[in-house]
């Protein structure tokens, strides 16, 4: 069947969070700093006002590293925290094991990723303990030196504080870093209603890699060493691995205004809203499956046959089929408004119906 939307301007997009725009306060903060000359790399006002404003967030002494890719911020964590012999353990579906083209390798000089199983792409602490022992000590294996977990994972799961700090205890029982890649951690703290602090160092967290672009900003991320002792290093990983803006002053006002007036929450909570209300859309149509776990702003769904081919045919945007097959992925954002949803559950109900006409 065709699904018919014309007159449509602009059709949702489901894709990704990275497709929407920027928070209209985040333009404004870059035209503001655009206003006359500033020092440059990371010596202007507006960098030095940053490591006081994530100390108060975060409840704690922090280094503060701006970035500009979630990639970047991820394997400068690691190669902190990871000799070339040593080994990240993470998640299967864990991002830097499936979608960071190798970069953990590289910039750890050759270190080794070892995937942790567990359900709802969460590492199960069980078996995280055993292999956090294997090979140590062995001159023919790498050592296990850093944890990684996701924030929310890629299957818009959460892992509540009290499931960091167990891992957190089991890192430090073995002499291992904690590393949060958090490149939607606002989307969890919104959902799960804590404190950055409780989501963080008071669990156990050692370094986290902060998003922003993904919920409202261009293009910034935050590497936050909850040891400051690590800030030296991580600034010299930074130039060496060509991640030192030169105009620092660009990606620190987008962050500032990230997190001024709680923005930062207020469009994780709207993301996340926009998919509950998704998947309880979805979830009254015949033939639908919705994932259940679903708690940030990632909703995975098994659609009847033919229904995902229509819905892309008619215009909407989303990954579809790379997980099993008729299994679709929605991501919802900051700028995804309830018509957008409202529209998408009412073409996926009008599936082997005939055509529907859309909105101008």
């Amino acid at each position: 069947m065709t699904i018919s939307l014309s007159g449509r301007n602009r059709m949702p997009a489901f894709g990704s969070d990275n497709m929407a725009g920027v928070s209209p306060q985040i333009l404004e903060a870059l035209a503001h700093c655009n206003d006359g000359p500033a020092r440059s790399y990371g010596a202007d006002e507006v960098s030095a006002r940053l490591e006081r404003r994530f100390a108060e967030l975060f409840e704690h002494e922090v280094s503060v590293l701006l970035v500009s890719t979630g990639t970047a911020a991820n394997t400068l964590c690691l190669a902190a925290a990871t000799p070339p012999w040593g080994a990240v353990l993470c998640h299967p579906l864990s991002h830097i094991e499936n979608d960071e083209c190798g970069a953990p390798e590289f910039f750890t000089g050759g270190a080794k990723l070892v995937p942790v199983e567990g359900p709802l792409a969460k590492i199960d602490p069980d078996t995280l303990r055993l292999r956090s022992r294997a090979g140590r000590g062995d001159v023919h294996s790498v050592q296990p030196a850093c944890v990684s977990i996701t924030q929310a994972t890629e299957l818009g799961t959460l892992y509540t504080p009290d499931e960091v700090a167990t891992l957190g205890a089991i890192c430090r029982e073995s002499g291992l870093a904690l590393h949060m890649d958090g490149s939607r951690f606002a989307n969890a703290v919104a959902a799960l209603d804590v404190s950055p602090a409780e989501m963080s160092w008071k669990a156990g967290v050692d370094l986290l890699s902060f998003g922003a672009t993904k919920n409202g900003a261009m293009g910034v991320e935050a590497v936050l060493s909850f040891a400051p002792e690590r800030g030296h290093e991580l600034a010299l990983r930074r130039k060496r691995g060509g991640h030192l803006t030169s105009k620092m002053r660009f990606l620190a006002a987008q962050m500032e205004a990230y997190l001024a007036d709680d923005l930062w929450l207020a469009n994780a909570r709207h993301a996340n809203a926009m998919a509950a209300r998704l998947g309880r859309g979805l979830a009254g149509i015949e033939g639908v499956e919705v994932q259940e776990g679903a708690q940030a702003n990632i909703l995975f769904c098994k659609l009847p046959e033919g229904m995902a081919a229509a819905l892309l045919e008619a215009g909407f945007y989303f990954y579809a089929d790379r997980w099993a097959p008729n299994v679709v992925r929605l991501v919802t954002s900051f700028a995804t408004a309830v018509t957008d949803i409202d529209l998408f559950v009412s073409a996926a109900r009008s599936f082997g119906m005939g055509p529907i006409a859309g909105r101008s």
